[in-house]
């Protein structure tokens, strides 16, 4: 366990220290919440490389991957909600009805108080950090549980946070299952969980106990849909993007492709011919082609790689713990690769008669975290938009609705529960508490 200027401490003993912080009423202020994100903002501007050199030894990520999808990614929430923070709690007035009239209504942003935020292992600087803004940006105290399972970064943010951010108010706990759950036996006033849906139930079970919200951000299988008549390289080339990115351990990645029997020839070919464009004939030997996290992850996924024909990839090396990017055609719908979240470099391609036939596929499985189309009419977007249900939509481009920081993003179902990002970050660790002022007189 790591605590800023203390001595090793119990679980009960970091929040009530931290709970102690929060009633002095420091952190309420305006200047307080920004003072702390610019000292996070600096700590990722200053200390970035070394972040980036600890998320290389955990996954392999280039010092570019890692600048692009963690450090600087963070840094632009932060600007984000230093710039708006101000407006953001401002009171918002609200009408009252006429037998109360000369009486005034709003409502304002209230901290929550002791905020749990654990983070994964696969975006373990960006998964935490990102939500640790949102609570501070809204005035709470916060304990941060980076991954153990990316244990270079978790002791590279277990050292640098207190460096930067005030120690009384945010602490890191560093470790495993079972600092884990000495940490949700205690009372928090909101616990935010990024991962899967076994250890999401965990979380909600504890969080019962004393009636705590909680943010679940998980997961699932997350479709892509081609449509006939697409630009098949463009399209290729975007998801090949974004499925490989971080070697496929992203939550939101393509997890599978759904297009007509006709299509999905040219599709796997131009899937082959994208890989070998972004990554080389060998993308053991790219720069910017990372790694599985560790061997039980490297074993779940090669036992997938047998799901159908592989286009392009199926090499594996478990001493390094590579697995080529792979693209897999004439995929059964009840193959191992489609009975879990992939969360790797697999990327299985289905064939489906048509947009019915693929709205009903998407609809019979759980409620994926995002739904991607690729198409050009507006009526197949209608239709995907009305009759299917995600967390979030991407036409004609993976992942990048993660960046728009006006967006929320958030799973639904069994991807999730709950948003955050921009706005609704302060909206997730704050209780819009009502407020009715009546004139005595």
């Amino acid at each position: 366990m790591s605590a800023a200027g203390t001595a090793r401490e119990t679980p009960a003993e970091v929040v009530a220290r931290l709970r102690a912080a929060f009633r002095t009423g420091r952190t309420r202020d305006l200047s307080w919440r920004t003072d702390q994100l610019t000292r996070l903002r600096a700590l990722l501007t200053e200390r970035g490389d070394a972040l980036a050199e600890a998320l290389h030894a955990d996954l392999g990520k280039s010092r570019k991957e890692a600048y692009r999808t963690e450090i600087d990614f963070t840094v632009r929430e932060i600007d984000h909600t230093l710039e708006r923070l101000a407006g953001w709690l401002e009171p918002e007035p609200a009408p009252v009805p006429a037998v109360l009239a000369g009486a005034t209504a709003h409502t304002v942003q209230d901290p929550l108080g002791v905020v749990l935020v654990i983070a994964p292992w696969n975006y373990p600087v960006q998964l935490l950090l990102a939500p640790v803004a949102g609570a501070l940006a809204a005035g709470n105290t916060v304990v941060a549980k980076p991954s153990e399972l990316a244990p270079a970064t978790s002791a590279a943010l277990a050292r640098l946070l207190p460096e930067y951010l005030d120690g009384d108010t945010l602490t890191v706990v560093e470790g495993g299952v079972p600092e884990t759950t000495a940490l949700l036996a205690e009372r928090f006033d909101h616990i935010f969980y990024t991962g899967n849906g076994t250890v999401g139930r965990i979380v909600m079970a504890a969080a019962a106990k004393h009636l705590t919200p909680v943010t679940l951000e998980l997961g699932g299988k997350s479709p892509a849909f081609v449509d006939r008549d697409t630009d098949l390289k463009t399209v290729a080339a975007r998801l090949v993007s974004g499925k490989f990115l971080n070697t496929g351990q992203t939550c939101v990645a393509p997890d599978y492709v759904l297009t007509d029997p006709e299509t999905a020839p040219a599709l796997t070919d131009a899937l082959a011919a994208a890989v070998e464009e972004q990554f080389g004939t060998d993308a053991s030997q790219s720069p910017e082609y990372g790694r599985i996290v560790n061997e039980r992850h490297f074993d779940r996924l090669v036992g997938l790689l047998d799901s159908g024909r592989t286009v392009t990839g199926g090499a594996h090396d478990r001493d390094t713990k590579y697995i080529a990017p792979t693209v897999l055609a004439d995929v059964a719908p009840d193959s191992p690769v489609m009975q879990e979240e992939i969360f790797g470099p697999v990327l299985p391609v289905l064939t489906v008669d048509g947009l019915d036939e693929a709205i009903g596929f998407i609809n019979d499985r759980d409620k994926p975290l995002a739904l991607y189309a690729f198409t050009e009419s507006p009526g197949v977007r209608e239709r995907l938009l009305a009759e299917t249900s995600s967390g979030g939509v991407g036409m004609g481009l993976p992942l990048a609705h993660l960046t728009v920081s006006d967006l929320p993003f958030g799973g639904v179902g069994e991807s999730g529960m709950g948003n955050y990002h921009g706005r609704y970050s302060l909206e997730t660790f704050s209780h819009r508490k009502a407020v009715l002022d009546t004139p005595l007189g």
